[in-house]
């Protein structure tokens, strides 16, 4: 286990609110785990009465970020990882795929909701060979989040930058935009993104089912068009296939059909 990773504290469990729904307690519910409250389910169960696809949505995700995160080990060479916006630990977190290929790889998660730091022991678990660490910072603070990783990671050599499932969250577009361009700055030549969201002008059911979310109470996502996502990755090198929903982004046997989804997302290379 890292030395640098924050630990949970009586505060952070003072932090945790029960009574309004968050998302990254219903992800992990409807991905199957346990780390919820009755609240969230409620809410989870709310939203898969308007559209059950949210269960397929969230799991094909989670495939994505698995073969990525492969890809990036096993034919991009790529060591270090600066996840952000990780949410709770359920299966292949991003330390678990990258360190059962190559276990020296070093990993930094970076998120600021209080249950995932009351767990960040779960996360931290790391080989000996590597590292792995959490910050509890926000997405909106981009040099924060710089600054602590480099506690852990070098980053004067090429990291993969993950967001996903994250920049949502950022009400404004152009801020979202600015955020991955600060992130991806501090970055080398040869590092990567990888980018996926919930994507508008696929399943109008979908859109409905997330505006209801958003007039819950929860903190707001927003979903983005193809368009907006393929956007976070200008001045980057697109791997093939691009931008495209989730499960036809190299799929593999064992994923199923590899349909087209409500979630888009891709990955690029910094030249």
């Amino acid at each position: 286990m890292t030395e640098h990773a924050s630990t949970p504290g009586p505060a952070a469990h003072q932090r945790i609110d029960t009574s309004v729904p968050h998302s990254a307690r219903i992800w992990n519910y409807w991905l199957g785990g346990k780390d919820n409250y009755p609240v969230d389910e409620e809410a989870g169960d709310a939203y898969t009465a308007v559209f059950p696809g949210i269960v397929t949505i969230a799991r094909s995700s989670r495939a994505f970020l698995r073969r990525t995160i492969t890809y990036l080990v096993a034919e991009a060479g790529i060591r270090q990882f600066l996840d952000v916006g990780t949410g709770l630990p359920t299966a292949n977190n991003t330390h678990e795929v990258a360190q059962r290929i190559a276990p020296e790889s070093r990993i930094v998660y970076v998120d600021n909701d209080p249950l995932v730091l009351a767990h960040a022991r779960a996360l931290l678990y790391s080989t000996p060979e590597g590292a792995t660490a959490y910050v509890d910072a926000n997405v909106l603070e981009p040099d924060r989040i710089l600054a602590a990783a480099a506690e852990t990671l070098d980053l004067g050599r090429p990291t993969a930058l993950i967001l996903s499932n994250i920049l949502g969250h950022v009400a404004d577009h152009d801020q979202a935009r600015s955020i991955v361009t600060r992130l991806m700055a501090a970055l080398p030549s040869g590092s990567y993104l990888s980018v996926n969201d919930g994507s508008l002008g696929v399943d109008p059911v979908f859109e409905q089912a997330q505006e209801a979310y958003n007039s819950s109470g929860a903190v707001p996502y927003n979903l983005r068009t193809p368009e907006q996502i393929t956007a976070y990755f200008d001045g980057l090198e697109l791997i093939d296939p691009g931008v495209v929903s989730v499960p036809q982004w190299r799929p593999e046997p064992g994923d199923g059909a590899p349909g087209i989804i409500g979630e888009h997302g891709g990955l690029a290379r910094k030249p």
